[in-house]
């Protein structure tokens, strides 16, 4: 730690890493002091030569004499004296917060811009930002956001916010950084707290309603990052995302957590900040840096790596094309070898795209184990995995055998499991959330005298993805459940028959039903970008679906008259 000078303050800084790598300086919000960095800057210096300091009037930091010389101009007079201080000519910019305000007030003057190799902000937009958005957003936007900035207008009040600095505050910060998972630890808050957040108070007096009023030029042309946290409870959803327009190199990237996510997900955190910094030193772009571009013309789920079982034919086929057609890598798996091949084959062909085709039997939890984890290894994990791989073997209860029973549950529900187990764990470590799709049918929720192993494995795929919503949505990860009504596929001609032969009479109706399985792709990548639940395709499945939960009674009066095959 050492002392520098920036007019009559003195401010802490601390520096770690070897000074010949690039430079990664961190500044910290309110009321926090470069120790809310700590679990960041560990990770960091092994590559990086990190810099953090304490704001004036927080942590080591002296407070100025004039409670007005918190304003921007002051502030940005401080980044200048820390950038003098580290002596390098290029720093990549990381602002948290109170943090993040000030730099993207202080990248727009040219003292500090030319020093700025990139900036990365989460936890607060800029003011100039904030106050387009107030005068453009939509209201009811407009109107969300206000109700979150509550606390900005309590701050502007005299006396009483000092007052419940000394109580009130530091157990209402207790509770808020509890609701995230976070626990105190030595630093963090720091022991200088009651002192820092009363200081602090003046960084929103000096700064808010000036600027908000007569704000400056939003533009900024410094590369910025944006890591919206999504779970904050302070920052609106709909004002990170029109922060784009006014930065003309920017990349917006989702992080499940709340505001503190340094301190919640700082492997996440570190990790982009160092992707980031890598690519603006000329390094190529990690697949997560390339997806999150915001950049005009770019296709709907652009550099997404999708993984699809079953995706030789049918269903499977169609979806895998479809995510390829809107950007997406894909990896093509099947059973069969050459139906992969072909489909992946389509892809480079039909739409330049980039596909893989691989070998998996999705009913063997080795062949599955090696599957996703050579996934992991090469391509990283995936963005979104479709679950679709499926077998259906018609008859009576009493003519299915035992080994029909476990060949179906074996692909159709445990296939799905394997799925979902080894991918959402992929997801949930990359901790950038992610999209699970499984394909049901209508099956699920329309008993059939034919097809009571099929049904049975349906269902259960519906009330696992169901599950696995409701268990993987504090991860940033969507779940949906796709159930296809008749759907002119193969699996009529593919199928398995036990009792009375009704193939042709089966394999005749669903082409006869003309809805191909492009259509139900069409629901699948619709699904994902909706974040869908339960997702009933075509006219009978939607009219099962509301006739099972209208009236349950009516569908196993219909189950009695069935006979033919549903997917």
């Amino acid at each position: 730690m050492r002392l520098i000078e920036s007019g009559d303050v003195r401010l802490a800084l601390f520096e770690e890493g070897d000074p010949g790598n690039p430079t990664i300086l961190l500044v910290h919000g309110y009321p926090d002091t470069h120790r809310v960095w700590d679990e960041v800057a560990e990770i960091l210096r092994e590559r990086f030569h990190v810099v953090r300091y304490d704001v004036r009037g927080a942590g080591r930091s002296t407070a100025p004499r004039d409670h007005h010389d918190y304003d921007f101009d002051h502030l940005a007079a401080d980044l200048v004296a820390v950038l003098e201080a580290i002596g390098k000519p290029r720093v990549h910019l990381v602002g948290h917060d109170w943090g993040s305000l000030q730099c993207w007030e202080a990248v727009t003057r040219p003292r500090v811009r030319a020093r700025v190799a990139s900036f990365t902000s989460f936890g607060g937009p800029g003011l100039d930002q904030a106050a387009a958005f107030m005068r453009y957003g939509k209201r009811r936007e407009v109107l969300s956001q206000l109700t979150r900035s509550w606390y900005i207008g309590a701050f502007q009040t005299p006396v009483l916010p000092e007052l419940a600095w000394r109580r009130l505050m530091p157990a209402a910060l207790a509770r808020t950084m509890h609701g995230e998972g976070i626990e105190p630890r030595p630093g963090h808050p720091a022991d200088t707290l009651v002192r820092d957040g009363r200081n602090g108070l003046w960084l929103y007096r000096a700064n808010m309603m000036n600027r908000m009023r007569v704000p400056g030029d939003p533009n900024v042309d410094v590369p910025v990052q944006l890591i919206e946290t999504t779970r904050d409870i302070f920052v609106a959803p709909a004002l990170l995302a029109s922060v784009g327009q006014w930065v003309p190199r920017f990349w917006h990237r989702r992080v499940p957590a709340g505001h503190w996510a340094q301190r919640s997900h700082p492997g996440v955190v570190a990790r982009m900040v160092a992707e980031f910094a890598d690519h603006l030193e000329g390094a190529p772009a990690a697949r997560g840096l390339r997806r999150a571009r915001v950049a005009e013309g770019s296709k709907a789920f652009e550099d997404r790596l999708v993984v699809v079982t079953g995706a030789g034919s049918g269903i499977g086929r169609a979806t895998a094309r479809a995510f390829a057609a809107h950007g997406a890598e894909v990896v093509c798996a099947d059973l069969d070898p050459a139906a992969a091949a072909r489909t992946a084959d389509e892809i480079v062909k039909d739409f330049a795209g980039t596909a893989h085709a691989v070998e998996v039997d999705v009913s063997s939890a080795d062949q599955m184990e090696t599957f996703a984890g050579n996934i992991a290894k090469n391509h990283g994990a995936p963005d979104i995995v479709v679950n679709n791989a499926g077998i259906a073997i018609a008859g009576g209860f009493l003519d299915h055998s035992l080994e029909d029973w476990r060949r179906t549950l074996d692909v159709n529900l445990w296939g799905v499991i394997h799925g979902c187990r080894l991918f959402a764990a992929q997801m949930v470590e990359r901790g950038e959330g992610g999209h699970i799709v499984n394909i049901a049918s209508m099956a699920a929720f329309t008993p059939s005298r034919p097809l009571p192993a099929y049904s049975a494995s349906k269902a259960a795929v519906k009330m696992l993805s169901e599950c696995l919503r409701a268990d993987l949505a504090g991860q940033g990860i969507g779940v949906t459940v796709i159930c296809p009504g008749f759907v002119s596929t193969a699996i009529a001609r593919n199928a398995t028959y036990r009792g009375a032969e009704v193939r042709e009479a089966a394999v005749r109706g669903l082409a006869m039903r003309g809805y191909p399985p492009e259509r139900v792709a069409a629901h699948v990548l619709r699904a994902v970008h909706r974040n869908e639940a339960v997702v009933p395709v075509n006219l009978e499945a939607q009219v099962g679906y509301a006739l099972s939960r209208l009236s349950p009674g009516a569908m196993r009066a219909f189950a009695r008259l069935t006979g033919t095959i549903r997917r």
